[in-house]
């Protein structure tokens, strides 16, 4: 009777343990989340996003104004074309996190048209990140 016992406790603690390794999904490290913001933001620029874009600057900030400036510029245009595309990428080449507080090093690029004009260009810049409750 005893050894009943056992072997069910055993059994048990055997598929409790492996129940524990069925693959659980960590939650994002925070450098990913960071990469995942930048991307979002410019996938809002890049949509026209222009509210959700700036939902991930901090207002008042120089990104904040950048952002709008960007709006304004798209908003004019359409006030002589009918088609107005934003394309801007960032490639992130480092992260580094202190706190709440990240910078994320990018190698960006954009590509506006309008009206059957464009303007590009590329550099590389540093964006500021602030942590935010669990964002």
């Amino acid at each position: 009777m005893k050894r009943k016992y056992f072997l069910l406790g055993l059994v048990l603690v055997l598929v409790m343990f492996l129940v524990g390794c069925g693959g659980v999904a960590t939650p994002a490290t925070d450098e990913a989340k960071i990469k995942s913001a930048i991307n979002e933001y410019f996938l809002a620029i890049n949509d026209q996003n222009w509210s959700k874009a700036k939902s991930y600057c901090v207002y008042g900030s120089d990104i904040y104004y950048d952002t709008c400036q960007v709006e304004d510029l798209a908003n004019t245009a359409y006030l002589y074309c009918n088609q107005v595309t934003v394309n801007l990428f960032a490639n992130i080449l480092d992260v580094s996190i202190s706190g709440n507080y990240a910078q994320a090093y990018c190698d960006v690029s954009y590509l506006i048209t309008a009206c059957g004009d464009s303007e590009s260009d590329s550099g590389y810049v540093y964006y500021h990140l602030q942590k935010i409750g669990n964002s």
